[in-house]
């Protein structure tokens, strides 16, 4: 049976088969921050306390990623298997944008403001077989939320 572990600790947990990220939260100004961090940039507090955050949010912007992420650190797909994928900004209501890998790169499926929702997006195998998976956002739906569509394009958005 193969295991699903997380490219990195600490970035997000994975419950029920469903992803979810792990910030903090400033006790002083309420900012949210993600990946968590031990002190707010805004106010400068140093007291923070974890939060899970929102599975749910929608898209302030985006482009793709033609061409493959320098490795180490990135541990996709390269040269020939390297499939273009997107790339956006996702507002958390409330919360905070966060940076992350879109399930969907087709310029004519991703419109600014739509909703998303949080997947787990696999990424590769380790050398002991376990499913190493990173996360991502997919239109809600759009058929897309399995992270499985890596259409290829080169097309951005704004």
């Amino acid at each position: 049976m193969t295991t699903t572990v997380a490219v990195a600790d600490g970035i997000f947990t994975i419950h029920d088969d469903r992803p979810v990220l792990l910030g903090s939260r400033c006790v002083n100004c309420g900012n949210h921050m993600f990946p968590r961090q031990s002190g707010c940039p805004k106010c400068m507090h140093d007291d923070q306390e974890d939060v899970e955050l929102a599975t749910r949010g929608t898209l302030w912007t985006w482009t793709v990623q033609a061409f493959p992420p320098k490795a180490p650190p990135y541990l996709g797909p390269v040269g020939d298997d390297f499939e273009p994928y997107g790339v956006g900004y996702v507002e958390l209501d409330g919360q905070l944008r966060v940076e992350s890998r879109l399930t969907v790169s087709d310029p004519d499926r991703l419109d600014i403001g739509m909703e998303m929702e949080l997947v787990l997006v696999p990424l590769t195998t380790d050398e002991d077989g376990n499913q190493v998976v990173t996360y991502g956002f997919a239109p809600i739906g759009d058929g897309a939320s399995t992270g499985g569509d890596t259409a290829t394009t080169n097309g951005a958005g704004s």
